[in-house]
């Protein structure tokens, strides 16, 4: 039986820190970003209109740190197994939001790659940043996000490699997976994206490609973090790198023959 994104956060309360990668396949995971109700709206704004990127799962209510459309028993003050405090554009570690929690402030979840996993496992693809356990290379590009009131930046992405004659599988099953950002917005050389060396990403592991594979590339929810640095603003919280919110929403899982 498959491990269950409740499973998940009722592991993070009894103390697991680790990456979420790999874990409650099937799952939609989630970005989170938590931030005052005053701009709530520009940024949720900003991810309609850079929606590959930032698909916005949902949106909470002023001073609730409920999700309830995510998940009965959640609460993103303390189901995430790292976050980030962002004061005055210095970012530091936290194991929960318990203490910095106010009541202006409003918890929204934007989907991850991380939900894509299973229907590419079940699909029988390798996937080798799950076999390493770590979740990967993530990059800034020289692509501009669609600018809303203070919300800016360029897009960010997740790198992958593939086996070549997988490929063609890989961005099909992935197209039909929306909440997961979808299929891949590249493939081959990064350079065309403004990457111009694989072995220092942004965030994440370096991950290169072995002999006969391809390297894909997926918009990423970081992107939203990107957007909210433009702004700076002088206090908000995300998760941490690769520690995602596991929800309770399934995520579709095609099939393919």
């Amino acid at each position: 039986m498959r491990e269950t994104g409740l499973a998940v956060r009722q592991a993070v309360r009894a103390g697991y820190r680790g990456l979420t990668v790999g874990r409650a396949r099937g799952f939609v995971q989630a970005n989170l970003v938590v931030i005052p109700a005053g701009v709530a709206k520009d940024f949720a704004r900003f991810c309609e209109e850079n929606p590959i990127a930032c698909p916005l799962l949902a949106v909470g209510k002023k001073g609730d740190p409920r999700l309830p459309a995510l998940g009965a028993d959640l609460d993103i003050r303390t189901d995430l197994p790292g976050y980030l405090l962002h004061e005055d554009g210095v970012a530091r570690p936290v194991e929960d939001l318990t203490t910095a929690w106010r009541k202006d402030l409003v918890a929204m979840a934007i989907g991850c790659w991380f939900g894509a996993e299973a229907a590419l496992a079940d699909a029988g693809i390798r996937l080798r940043h799950v076999e390493l356990g770590i979740q990967g290379p993530l990059f800034r590009t020289w692509i501009p996000a669609v600018p809303v009131g203070p919300f800016g930046g360029n897009i960010v992405v997740s790198m992958r490699p593939f086996a070549a004659e997988d490929v063609r599988r890989v961005g099909s099953i992935t197209s039909r997976l929306p909440r997961s950002h979808g299929a891949p917005i590249h493939r081959g050389h990064p350079a065309h994206l403004g990457i111009l060396d694989v072995e220092t990403p942004d965030w994440g592991e370096v991950l290169l490609p072995e002999e006969g594979e391809q390297c894909l590339f997926w918009a990423c929810g970081l992107t939203a973090l990107t957007a909210l640095q433009h702004a700076k603003l002088p206090f908000f919280a995300t998760h941490a790198p690769g520690r995602m919110l596991v929800t309770d929403l399934p995520e579709e899982t095609p099939r393919w023959r």
